[in-house]
C-alpha cells in the first residue's frame, strides 16, 4: 500500500510539475508544438524511471535534466534534417487586455531568442524555474560559478537589448535569426539591423 501512495504523489508532483516543463522546452525549442511534444517525453521516461527518482530532492531539477537531454538528443539526430523558422510562422502570443503587452512579450521573447543557448537556459531554469545555481550547474554539467557568470550575462544582455536598444551581434547568428531580426525590425519602423 505504501508503495501506492509515493506512486501517486509522483504522479500528482509530475503532473504539477508539466506547466514548467513545457515553459522550459519552449525556451529550448522556441516552438509550442515541439515543446509540448518534449515535455510528454519527458513525462512517459520520467514515469518509467520513477524508482531513480530520490524522494526529498527537487523533482523539477531532476525533470529538467531528463527534458534537456532529450533535447540535445533530439537536436543531434536532427542535425540534417532542414527545418523551418517557427518564430516567422507563429508571431502570436495571448496577453493581457492591454495591447501593448503583446508588444512588450514579443519584445521579451525575441529578446530571449537572441541569447546563447547556454545563457538562456540558465536564466530560465534560475529566474522562471526558481532552481538553485547549484541545482542548474548540475543539470548543465558545470560548475556553479559557469551557471552564475551565464545568468549574468544573460540578464546584462538582455537589458542591452530590451532597454539600451543594443542588439547582439546579428552577423554571428544563423541566416534565419538575421532574417528575422530585419523583419521584426523593418515592420516596428524601427532602424534596420544590416544581416
Amino acid at each position: 500500500m505504501a508503495n501506492r501512495l509515493s506512486a501517486d504523489r509522483f504522479e500528482d508532483e509530475l503532473l504539477a510539475a508539466v506547466p514548467f516543463m513545457r515553459a522550459f522546452g519552449r525556451t529550448l525549442t522556441g516552438d509550442m508544438e515541439q515543446a509540448e511534444d518534449l515535455a510528454q517525453e519527458t513525462v512517459l521516461q520520467a514515469w518509467r524511471c520513477r524508482e531513480q527518482f530520490h524522494p526529498g530532492t527537487n523533482l523539477r531539477a531532476w525533470l529538467s535534466t531528463i527534458l534537456r537531454n532529450r533535447f540535445y538528443s533530439g537536436q543531434r539526430r536532427r542535425k540534417w534534417r532542414a527545418e523551418y523558422d517557427q518564430e516567422i510562422i507563429e508571431r502570436t502570443l495571448v496577453a493581457p487586455d492591454d495591447p501593448s503587452a503583446n508588444v512588450e512579450l514579443e519584445d521579451v521573447r525575441r529578446a530571449l531568442n537572441m541569447l546563447p543557448d547556454f545563457q538562456r537556459e540558465a536564466l530560465i531554469l534560475v529566474g522562471a524555474g526558481g532552481m538553485s545555481y547549484d541545482e542548474v550547474a548540475h543539470i548543465m554539467g558545470c560548475p556553479v560559478g559557469t551557471v552564475k557568470s551565464r545568468v549574468r550575462r544573460a540578464r546584462d544582455e538582455l537589458q542591452a537589448i530590451l532597454y539600451d536598444g543594443r542588439h547582439l551581434d546579428t552577423a554571428k547568428g544563423d541566416g534565419a535569426l538575421n532574417a528575422l531580426v530585419w523583419d521584426f525590425d523593418k515592420i516596428r519602423g524601427g532602424p534596420v539591423v544590416a544581416a
